[in-house]
């Protein structure tokens, strides 16, 4: 479920993040009514002063007829959405100061009988949307989860409908996006930093100092109050991909306030910037090798050949002279994302097949769709959300990596022979902070002294998030214990019987399971 954004973004792309630290994806899933921001109520007082102070409750308002409209199911209809806003500190240095509404869905079932508090859900991203999140995860959830929580999604800081950051206009970013800059050339990295140092002006121009608090370390002090403002003792917590880095700064903040903590496609809190962007550029050249296999035993999708080399012959080419996809053209940059957003779930791989083909007979719209997927652009209006933004300001306020041309060169150099098909987009995503202002919150480490077991789960074929990082995730916590699935794509649950029946006896007990237990593929 969690959103299709990696912590780091191409730097032609501003969010087009292919590749780096931690991805998230998710099955199609409703997003949120756009009535609902309107039907919100504010909380009925300011946020506390810190985060260990009582936090204002906030006030729900039903919204259910939305919700259940926007989801469409009938499971919806036997549950109650109730929607409102948190005003937290926008900076925790001065409790007293400005404040930033979070905006918050609260969703009961309507046979709830055995209730335990709530569980706080994040997708991922960062910038992915917490309450299209839990409109999403309605169907996919158990009667078990609904039975005992309340599930509560939040649109982080800077996200959606919580003052959501926006730098540039859709129009920059279909540019931005279709671009696919050479930097083992010298006029390549000019492209790429001229374009990103772009982007990051118009950043700064528009919010000023304000922008170095959209990052890690603050919106888990939100989370924190959040748990306050709906009453729970203890947190209750699932998260996807960049959300499993969201919840160890948690952990690492306020260790002894969690009951239960998912952490579903866990992103290495130890090594370098550059090392995990290395590792994932190499997880989706395996992803991809999975497809390729695949369509090698698939009559309909072995007509496209080698895929590999079709693809790279397919950027080439779509580079050189944009590919048709109705009014619109696709370049050998869209061809990338359209790939990459296929490779985060194994059921796309057979309409990735097709999209191949039809981009080689000259008809580029599929490869186009499943790039607009990835980007959260509207096909019919050309409007995108804001997670291009807001993944690109949460990941520069959390580095602290130094980038210069000299570097941008080596790693090219080093990657694209390693990686042909995703090597050259993460080395040119390295220039999207290049200019951007130190924030002065550097992610907080994982290690969560006091914590009660935090169960992390590694998919073995996870492209965005490779499953190495999973133990050590669960090493850095200190009490984290690992579930591995034997699957394809990015993050577990709910996507098997095994899975789901692990994590909700987790939730439910407090009790996790075995430590390295495994969960076959289906």
């Amino acid at each position: 479920m969690p959103t299709r954004l990696a912590t780091r973004l191409s730097a032609l792309a501003v969010g087009v993040a292919l590749l780096a630290g931690a991805a998230c994806s998710s099955p199609k899933r409703p997003a949120a009514p756009a009535t609902t921001s309107s039907s919100a109520a504010s909380a009925s007082a300011s946020a506390s002063s810190s985060a260990s102070e009582p936090a204002a409750r906030i006030a729900f308002s039903d919204c259910s007829q939305q919700f259940q409209a926007a989801i469409g199911s009938p499971k919806a209809k036997s549950m109650q959405f109730g929607c409102g806003k948190l005003p937290v500190p926008l900076d925790y240095d001065e409790p007293d100061g400005d404040t930033a509404d979070i905006f918050v869905v609260r969703v009961r079932s309507n046979h709830q009988s055995q209730r335990i508090g709530s569980l706080l859900v994040n997708p991922g991203g960062p910038g992915g949307s917490g309450v299209n999140l839990a409109a999403g995860l309605v169907g996919a959830l158990s009667d078990t989860v609904f039975d005992h929580f309340d599930l509560v999604g939040f649109d982080p800081r800077g996200v959606g409908l919580s003052e959501p950051v926006q730098c540039i206009s859709d129009q920059q970013k279909d540019r931005l996006a279709a671009a696919n800059p050479d930097v083992r050339t010298a006029a390549g990295r000019a492209q790429a930093r001229t374009a990103s140092d772009a982007v990051v002006k118009a950043c700064v121009a528009k919010y000023g100092s304000a922008l170095g608090h959209f990052n890690t370390e603050e919106t888990a002090h939100d989370m924190e109050l959040i748990r306050q403002a709906v009453g729970d003792t203890k947190l209750n917590y699932l998260g996807f991909s960049y959300g499993t880095r969201l919840g160890a700064a948690y952990a690492h903040q306020f260790p002894t306030r969690i009951r239960t903590a998912v952490l579903d496609g866990a992103v290495d809190p130890v090594a370098d910037e550059l090392t995990v962007d290395e590792r994932q550029a190499k997880a989706f050249e395996d992803a991809f090798d999975q497809f390729a296999a695949d369509c090698a035993k698939r009559p309909a999708c072995a007509a496209l050949g080698n895929p590999r080399s079709a693809v790279l012959s397919l950027m080439a080419a779509a580079d050189r002279a944009p590919i048709p996809a109705g009014d619109r053209k696709a370049t050998g940059g869209i061809v990338l994302i359209g790939v990459a957003s296929a490779l985060y779930d194994q059921s796309q791989w057979e309409e990735l097949g097709q999209a191949l083909i039809a981009a080689r007979d000259g008809n580029a719209t599929k490869i186009m769709t499943l790039s607009d997927e990835y980007l959260e652009r509207d096909p019919e209006t050309g409007h995108y959300s804001n997670i291009m933004d807001a993944n690109l300001a949460v990941n520069c306020n959390d580095s602290t990596l130094q980038i210069t041309d000299q570097l941008v060169a080596t790693m090219a150099a080093r990657w694209i022979p390693k990686y042909p098909i995703f090597g050259r987009n993460a080395a040119a995503s390295l220039y999207s902070c290049h200019s951007w202002p130190r924030s002065g919150h550097p992610l907080p480490p994982a290690s969560a002294p006091g914590a009660p077991p935090i169960l992390v789960i590694g998919t073995l074929h996870d492209p965005a998030t490779p499953f190495a990082a999973t133990g050590v995730l669960a090493k850095a916590l200190g009490s984290g214990v690992v579930l591995t699935w034997n699957g394809e794509g990015h993050t577990a649950y709910p996507k098997t019987k095994c899975i789901t029946s692990k994590v909700d006896s987790y939730l439910v007990t407090g009790k996790p399971p075995a430590a390295g237990e495994s969960c076959p593929a289906s």
